[in-house]
């Protein structure tokens, strides 16, 4: 296959729906996560929960690093905003994140806060560059995927003398949060992870192993297409049924054993682990999170500014936390699709474009349970 429209073609997809019904046994049921929001719009844009028989139940994980931050976190985003001469520079879906109190960074730019969206690392060093009496802190977020480009700024900045940039890191692991959920007794029963795609090109399917070996759970790494689901699946129920507990990869186009080498020497340059990380939905998960090593001191807003993080609650009936463990669908939440909206969003899985209540409402799924 060398064109996205042949990951799209829906004859094969009707194959493999057939191969997927041929293989699953009748008598149990087969609950997957996938762990990665990108897998889960994929699944709802498509529609292939609607090409899977009653037997295979998706699980829809902790999404993306926008659902599973604290609102602790945003609320010291915010009180950064606020600073005198701060200028905060970060990617768009964290502007509409709520905090405490319904409060956003998007309400404190209303409220004369110098809030800058950006599309990119490079970017907030830009502002820096342009902007030399302004302190810009640049709130990074993301799983193995967008570390490496931050580790890339800070290396510059340092390299450039740009005493005005920092960061204010919260970068967040994966293979940390796939242990804590299979930790964790009061989650839904799980039979095997469709693992991610764009951070398995960084850290490999390597990291995976432990999973297949320590757990007995398949992992098999998938690309974002409807055939790279739908094979994976299939990857998924041959395994299951087979009681073989291995990580396949699915997504060997662009991902290998070892991931990307140089990306993760460099991630290990400026980064160090966190002995513990707040998640909403997990709560504290040891060894889960980066902070920036103190060589790389004079560039971490935690350390330069004071950034002391308080105790924060979710909105009264919001079930985030349950959803992003997979215990709970979004439909399961009163508040979806009434008080929560896109629009006017209770929580962080409605707000990211990889939120599990995003996807639910941006293809009308819920409407037509109805």
């Amino acid at each position: 296959m060398k064109y996205i429209d042949e990951f799209r073609e829906r004859s094969l997809a009707k194959k493999l729906a057939a191969d997927i019904a041929a293989e699953v046994k009748p008598d149990r049921k087969y609950r997957l996560m996938e762990f990665c929001g990108g897998h889960t719009h994929a699944i709802f844009r498509y529609g292939v929960q609607d090409l899977l028989p009653p037997e295979v139940e998706m699980v829809h994980g902790p999404g993306c690093p926008v659902c599973v931050l604290p609102i602790g976190r945003i609320d010291q985003a915010i009180a950064l905003a606020s600073g005198e001469d701060i200028i905060l520079c970060t990617y768009a879906d964290m502007l509409r994140v709520p905090g405490s109190n319904r409060a956003s960074l998007n309400k404190a730019k209303a409220a004369g806060a110098d809030v800058r969206m950006v599309y990119s690392t490079q970017d907030a060093l830009q502002i820096a560059r342009d902007n030399p009496a302004s302190e810009v802190v640049f709130f990074a977020i993301g799983f193995e995927t967008t570390t490496p480009p931050t580790a890339v700024a800070i290396m510059q900045a340092k390299q450039e003398g740009l005493s005005n940039f920092s960061v204010f890191c919260n970068h967040v692991l994966t293979p940390a949060a796939i242990r804590s959920i299979l930790d964790t007794k009061d989650v839904v029963p799980l039979d095997g992870f469709v693992g991610p795609a764009h951070v398995s090109t960084v850290i490999g399917t390597r990291a995976y192993e432990c999973f297949a070996a320590d757990f007995k759970k398949p992992v098999v790494i998938a690309g974002f297409e409807p055939l790279d689901i739908m094979q994976a699946i299939l990857m998924l129920v041959r395994q299951v049924n087979e009681e073989r507990a291995e990580v396949e990869n699915e997504y060997a186009r662009a991902v290998g054993r070892d991931g990307n080498l140089k990306a993760q020497k460099l991630m290990a340059e400026i980064f160090e682990l966190r002995p513990s990380f707040e998640w909403r939905g997990l709560g504290e998960v040891p060894d889960s999170a980066l902070s920036i090593r103190k060589e790389y001191k004079a560039f971490d807003a935690e350390k330069r500014f004071d950034v002391e993080q308080k105790p924060a609650k979710d909105v009264k009936g919001c079930e985030c936390g349950a959803i992003l463990r997979g215990q709970k669908k979004p439909l399961d939440c009163k508040l979806f699709g009434t008080i929560c909206t896109p629009d006017n969003p209770m929580g962080s899985c409605m707000v990211s474009a990889e939120g599990s209540c995003a996807a639910y409402y941006s293809y009308g799924r819920f409407r037509s349970a109805a």
